[in-house]
């Protein structure tokens, strides 16, 4: 307890239970963070942030589309006027597509780059002045191992998720000299909402899946929410520009 204690959080995406961002807000304010969570889904965003007050921290929810410029300069701001700085910075927010590349329209393939990868750009360049004003932070960008492995069916998903990646070291970089931190995380097979909702059978694909991966079992939410929490806290002051697999072993192979 306590790892984050005094540190304000704001992680997209966080309506989706079980889904990362809702895990993730979860636990780093079980860590002594308050929150600010968004979605697009603001009943299920207000949900997350009633779940965060019931178990005794503190936590405001916004409606957000992580694609529009005015909903992030409102989300930056309404966490300056609530909690006064932003230590920590979690683009999760993330639409997923299973197309091979002959079947996906120029238009899906555009959908990717826009919520996946200039969602992450907007919330990056949006924070990072409050950032700079609260004396540096962290920022975790979720990728994938789609980002870095050729997977059949996610050209579009892989593209953004690759641009991520990529983007996350070029910001390492540029935040150090204010001591602003970004890393990225690259969740394998975690099974989430989004994993049951492309799943065409849940569980006969989950037990394919679970063959492709050396630890033999699918992540949960909780996995994620663990790794964000270490890049998030001071025990990662030192590290920055890195790609964190949390896969079960999947890209060993």
């Amino acid at each position: 307890m306590g790892r984050l204690q005094g540190k304000v959080a704001l992680v997209t995406g966080a309506a989706s239970n079980p889904g990362l961002g809702y895990a993730t807000a979860c636990r780093l304010a079980a860590e002594g963070a308050r929150l600010v969570v968004t979605d697009m889904d603001a009943d299920g965003a207000g949900l997350c942030a009633a779940a965060i007050r019931g178990a005794g921290g503190e936590a405001l929810h916004l409606r957000q589309d992580v694609v529009s410029e005015d909903d992030w300069a409102h989300a930056i701001a309404e966490t300056e006027k609530t909690f006064g700085r932003l230590d920590i910075l979690v683009n999760n927010a993330g639409i997923h597509l299973t197309k091979n590349v002959d079947d996906t329209t120029p238009r899906e393939f555009q959908r990717q780059l826009d919520v996946n990868l200039m969602g992450t750009f907007l919330g990056v360049k949006t924070a990072l002045p409050l950032l700079r004003r609260s004396g540096g932070g962290s920022i975790v960008n979720l990728s994938s191992i789609a980002g870095t492995l050729g997977i059949s069916g996610l050209s579009a998903y892989a593209a953004a998720k690759g641009g991520v990646r990529s983007m996350t070291k070029t910001i390492a970089i540029e935040g150090a000299p204010d001591n602003i931190r970004c890393n990225s995380i690259h969740p394998g097979m975690i099974w989430t909402n989004m994993m049951m909702q492309a799943s065409v059978s849940a569980e006969a694909v989950k037990d394919a899946l679970m063959a492709a991966i050396p630890l033999g079992r699918m992540g949960e939410p909780d996995d994620i929410a663990n790794a964000v929490l270490f890049l998030a806290s001071d025990e990662s002051r030192y590290i920055t520009g890195i790609e964190l697999y949390v896969d079960g072993g999947m890209w060993a192979q």
